[in-house]
This record gives C-alpha cells, sequence and structure tokens, in this order.
C-alpha cells in the first residue's frame, strides 16, 4: 500500500474537479448552492434578462410570447410549463442542477424545490432598482461573472443618471396602463413607481394608492390631472391579447387637450419591458432609453 504524503501538492490534488458550493443572496435570505450549475431551467422572465445579460445559458424556459429584446434568448429553447403553472412531469425528466424562479414562478418554489434546487428570486416593486442590482451580483457569483455583473450595473446606474438629467425640471408624469378599452393610473408606490422614484420624476397626481394593478381611471380624470408628460403601458399587447390598442384608446378629444396630448408628450413604453420582464436589468435599460429618447431626444 502506498503511503500518502500530506505535503500541500498531495492534499489538495483529490479537491480538483470537486464542486464547491457557494452562497448567494436570494429573496428569501442567503442560499448555499453548488458553484456555477451546468443545468438551469429559468421561471422568470427578469432572471431570463439578467442570466442572458451575462452570457449564462439556459436549458429550459416558461411558454411565452417574450418582449422583442429576448426573442432572440428564448427562441428554440424548450418550454417546461407557464410562468404560473410549471410543467413538473417535464422538469422531473430534465433533472436540471437549478430551477430559478420568482415574480409570477414564486408561489410554485416550495413545488419544484422537491425536484430540484430552487431559488425565489422576486424583484419587489419597493426597491426594485436596489432589488434588480442585487440579483445580477447574486448571478455574478453564482456563476463566475463577477466582473461582467459589475459592469452590468455600473452601467444601469450611470443610465438612472443619464435620465435623472434629461427629465429634471421638464414637467410631471402620469403612468396609464391600457387593457383593451380600460384605464388605470399608477403612482410612485405602484409596480411602475421606479420610473418616479429612481429618476426624480414628478407625479402629476399623488394620491394614487392602489400597488400592484393600479387604481382604475376614467378619461375625465386624466383630463383633471392634465399631466405635462403621459407614460403609457398597453398590457394586452404586452401579453399578446388581442384588443384596441392604447394609441386608440387614448384617441379621444380629452385626452388630446392635456398638456402631454397638445406637446405630443405621449410615451408608450415597451410593455413586454415593463409588464413582463420587471427588474430585469436589460428590460430596465430599454425603458430608461425610451424615458430618455422622449424627455431629451438623444435616447443615449
Amino acid at each position: 500500500m502506498k503511503t500518502m504524503l500530506c505535503t500541500a501538492a498531495v492534499c489538495l490534488a483529490p479537491l480538483v474537479g470537486v464542486a464547491q458550493d457557494v452562497t448567494i443572496e436570494t429573496h428569501t435570505g442567503p442560499v448555499s448552492l453548488q458553484h456555477a450549475p451546468q443545468n438551469v431551467v429559468a421561471l422568470d422572465l427578469a432572471a431570463i434578462d439578467a442570466l442572458a445579460a451575462l452570457d449564462v445559458p439556459v436549458a429550459a424556459v416558461p411558454a411565452i410570447a417574450p418582449p422583442a429584446y429576448l426573442a432572440g434568448v428564448l427562441a428554440g429553447l424548450p418550454t417546461v410549463g407557464s410562468l404560473f403553472e410549471p410543467d413538473f412531469e417535464a422538469l422531473a425528466v430534465m433533472g436540471p442542477d437549478l430551477v430559478v424562479a420568482g415574480g409570477r414562478s414564486q408561489a410554485q418554489v416550495g413545488a419544484l424545490s422537491r425536484i430540484a434546487p430552487t431559488i425565489d428570486m422576486t424583484i419587489l416593486n419597493d426597491d426594485l432598482i436596489g432589488q434588480a442590482r442585487a440579483r445580477v451580483l447574486a448571478y455574478g457569483t453564482l456563476f463566475d461573472k463577477q466582473d461582467a455583473a459589475a459592469a452590468l450595473v455600473s452601467d444601469l446606474d450611470d443610465a438612472l443618471a443619464k435620465t435623472a438629467a434629461a427629465v429634471a425640471g421638464k414637467g410631471n408624469a402620469l403612468i396609464v396602463q391600457t387593457n383593451g378599452g380600460k384605464l388605470s393610473a399608477y403612482g410612485a408606490d405602484s409596480r411602475f413607481g421606479w420610473l418616479h422614484k429612481a429618476v426624480g420624476l414628478p407625479e402629476a397626481f399623488g394620491a394614487i394608492t392602489a400597488e400592484n394593478h393600479g387604481e382604475s381611471v376614467s378619461f375625465e380624470f386624466i383630463a383633471e390631472v392634465n399631466p405635462d408628460w403621459l407614460l403609457v403601458l398597453d398590457r394586452a399587447a404586452a401579453i399578446g391579447q388581442d384588443g384596441e390598442a392604447a394609441a386608440v384608446t387614448l384617441d379621444t378629444p380629452l385626452i388630446a387637450g392635456t398638456t402631454a396630448g397638445q406637446r405630443g408628450q405621449i410615451i408608450y413604453l415597451d410593455g413586454g419591458a415593463i409588464y413582463l420582464a420587471g427588474g430585469g436589468i436589460q428590460s430596465l435599460q430599454v425603458v430608461l432609453g425610451q424615458i430618455r429618447a422622449a424627455f431629451d431626444g438623444s435616447g443615449s
């Protein structure tokens, strides 16, 4: 029998090739995971957005019409159910090293964890920008992409500063969602409130209290508020449903008579980016670019 000499070289040699664990921050707190998992399923569009930005491939995704900027990422990938209802049988057959859930798939984290290691990377409205940064940095640690993650966060901070400069002193704004012919307004504490808080864009009406689904409003309400800018999300278009387009819905004398209507200051936001993939590092850049393009014409 050969005697193993416990020199540094000999003792460390058996560790080569052994997967190491790494601890990252998730929505539910610190979680230890296998470092750089290979077979990854992502069931949240904000997560898919961030992983794509870091050039981390995923093995399967939900069946959904994605935002345009993610269409190439999802094209041709196997699907494993929907955002709300994963296909557990298909996932069990795949045997992924990691499932990344969150947002619309958050309720399934417990069930998914019985099939494979699963993390909840939900991004909440109350600190959407801060949590978007944190998620990217966590993925960077997990997949050994720390430098790329730091660069993405730096680019986001730069975009936020440029957008804040673009909107400064140019009036207030009202965020409105259309859904067919229905209208909802969103304030600074809503799922889209980061558009106010993160770049200092004043609210045209500060008493909107509904958070997630907005507050039902009328054309008369918008006319009375008379926003300088109208930021519009077309929900039906964002989720691929047929219905009256936002521009058609808002084509009324009441909207045309507002300051926003008279000055051509109605911005139709990328619904897929802000609604489906909200909090994704790329989605934030898409929407911030739209805001800058409208306020100062540069989009840079």
